[in-house]
Order: C-alpha cells, then structure tokens, then sequence
C-alpha cells in the first residue's frame, strides 16, 4: 500500500526548504532529542549504538521482533531487527512528545521505571 506523508510533514518539509536557518535549527533539535533518549535508555542499562543520523540502535535485551511488535501494541512502531542482531532495533527520532511516547511504551513494554 502506498503510505503517503502526512499534510503537516510535508507542509514542515517544505517550509524547512524555503527557510534555510530552520534545516541546521531542525538538525540540532534532532540531535539533542536523540542524545536524551539515548541517555534515557542508558539510566534503565539499554545499550545504544550512538549515531549521528536521525536514528539510533538500541540492544534490548530480548528478541527484537517481539520487542517491536509489542510496542506497535501500544502505539509506538519502531524499526526492524536484523537476524545478525536478533535483540537490537531501529529507533527513529521524532519529535520530543513522539519520544515521550515511545520512553513510556518503552518502560512498559521492557518492564522499567518511566
């Protein structure tokens, strides 16, 4: 099926074209998004793989396809497993209240404090 953009992302992809300042603006929200889920996931002894992408690796300690479908369960679809790395997936950053939500579909799925 064809999965087009949101009217919102595309109306920010567009907007963030025409204005310059917002790409470097956008790019430094997205690292410093990524950096506290990434130290978030640590405090609760979830192994990253840093990157400087607007996506990350995180080892969570069981199998990884479980692991993502039961945070699509509660909301929060993140990216795939790889059959070299069965217990690690893709997280793709998002905005601060996306993170908000996947840190709480986190903490219930793997069972740790929010």
């Amino acid at each position: 099926g064809e999965n087009p953009l949101p009217v919102p992302a595309l109306a920010a992809a567009l907007a963030s074209l025409r204005d310059p300042q917002l790409i470097p603006q956008r790019r430094l929200q997205n690292a410093k998004v990524r950096q506290s889920t990434i130290a978030w996931l640590g405090k609760r002894g979830f192994h990253c793989l840093p990157t400087e992408a607007n996506c990350f690796v995180v080892d969570v300690q069981r199998d990884g396809a479980a692991f993502a479908k039961a945070m699509a369960d509660n909301g929060v679809v993140i990216g795939r497993s790889w059959p070299i790395w069965p217990q690690r997936v893709r997280v793709t950053v998002g905005t601060e209240e996306e993170m908000a939500r996947f840190r709480s579909a986190f903490a219930k799925v793997a069972g740790v404090p929010a």
